[in-house]
């Protein structure tokens, strides 16, 4: 089978479209032909010798394709279902998996991560990650959402208990995990903040429901929640970027407020001062990916129409070079997609 490869660590030139063995399913996996394999910053990272992959190393984390073939065991899927892949990978089986704790499982990763992804042809996976789609989700949507979707969902619902009627603000409208959380805001009646750095992705997020937008290359983002909320503040930051953006979420927060935050793509190091942490009672969460619980509930959104999406640009998997250089410049709105 055909696949993206990398033998060395560094820019996106170290990738290399080349044949390697087929995947072949265990008993008790499913073999997956993948049709559509989203990229996320983690792809970056890895390539770029963040985390050490195993080298040569498969990326790709969020998968859609049809079934190829079921192990032995495997006994309610048939060849040609079309199917995502959770992009979580876990034993299964310890204390935290069988209560649904998923992410706090030991053996816990991100698919494409500690093993081989999915920017290939053909792909085994366990069958508890493999979840038959609707015929109007194409793959391209498909792969857009897992990672961006279960991240985002236990974010907000499972970690900072988003209710109607809050004020949410959500940095960066234009990446995956933005788009679907300005989503998940208007889904439980909120009035969304988010932010970008051209108009052109403050209008598209104004077109996924965002209330009020700002441009944080020209405005101060804690000046302009003022504003919007009549000095109040807002209850929940939704916040992945890190050390470029912390100073501002933090000024942003009501008093009683919780930012919530997943990543670090800006740098990890950030300041905070205990005595208004303390003073005006603020809630800081940290939020790793989510549990097979977060990922269906959100899923029961998207295949309901209430979710969607957002597809930025699709590339032949062969380009994986210009897909990750679109990823490295920012130019993104919604997820890169690469196509077998």
């Amino acid at each position: 089978m055909k696949a993206v490869r990398f033998h060395q660590y560094g820019g996106p030139e170290v990738l290399q479209y080349e044949d390697v063995p087929d995947a072949r399913p265990r008993r008790d996996q499913v073999l997956v032909r993948v049709k559509a394999c989203a990229l996320n910053h983690l792809d970056l990272w890895l390539r770029k010798g963040v985390g050490q992959a195993p080298l040569p190393h498969i990326n790709g984390s969020d998968v859609a394709g049809e079934v190829a073939e079921t192990g032995e065991y495997v006994t309610d899927l048939k060849p040609g279902q079309r199917v995502l892949l959770a992009p979580m990978v876990f034993c299964n089986h310890c204390v935290h998996c069988t209560s649904g704790q998923q992410n706090f499982c030991r053996q816990y990763s991100v698919l494409g991560n500690r093993v081989d992804g999915g920017n290939c042809e053909l792909l085994a996976t366990a069958r508890v990650n493999v979840v038959p789609i609707p015929d109007n989700l194409s793959f391209e949507q498909a792969a857009a959402l897992p990672l961006v979707l279960v991240t985002a969902w236990h974010m907000l619902v499972a970690r900072a208990r988003i209710q109607p009627g809050q004020t949410v603000l959500v940095i960066g409208a234009g990446s995956g995990v933005g788009s679907i959380a300005i989503q998940i805001g208007k889904l439980f009646n909120c009035r969304v903040i988010t932010t970008a750095g051209d108009e052109r992705k403050l209008e598209k997020g104004r077109e996924l429901g965002a209330d009020f937008t700002i441009n944080h290359y020209q405005q101060k983002i804690s000046e302009e929640v003022r504003k919007i909320t009549g000095k109040e503040g807002v209850d929940i930051v939704f916040e992945h970027v890190g050390k470029a953006v912390w100073e501002e979420c933090m000024k942003s927060l009501k008093p009683g407020g919780t930012l919530v935050t997943c990543g670090a793509t800006t740098g990890p190091e950030v300041g905070v001062d205990i005595r208004f942490l303390f003073s005006r009672q603020y809630s800081l969460l940290g939020s790793y990916m989510g549990t097979m619980a977060d990922f269906h509930e959100g899923l029961r959104h998207v295949f309901s129409g209430r979710l969607r999406p957002v597809v930025d640009k699709s590339f032949p998997l062969s380009e994986a070079r210009a897909a990750h250089e679109r990823l490295e410049k920012s130019a993104m709105f919604g997820k890169v997609v690469l196509i077998p």
